[in-house]
């Protein structure tokens, strides 16, 4: 038994749309601006906390130390 051509035509735009929204999703999920402002926004969220501030002041002693030892040996 043939199929209508109505109902196929409408069978094919329905999966263009299914195609073109999924398109869509992946656009959206894969832009780069979106990861950068993902990344930001998780290093802004961890410097906030406790450890992220630790963390922070471990980094700035260690250079301190660095610059420090740099500027010692160059005077010698």
């Amino acid at each position: 038994m043939p199929r209508d051509p109505r109902q196929i035509q409408l069978e094919i735009d329905a999966a263009r749309e299914s195609l073109a929204a999924t398109l869509d999703q992946l656009t959206y999920r894969t832009s780069p601006k979106r990861w950068r402002a993902k990344g930001q926004e998780a290093v802004v969220r961890f410097l906030q906390t406790p450890a992220g501030m630790a963390t922070v002041g471990a980094v700035g002693v260690f250079v301190t130390f660095v610059v420090v030892q740099r500027v010692r040996h160059r005077n010698d």
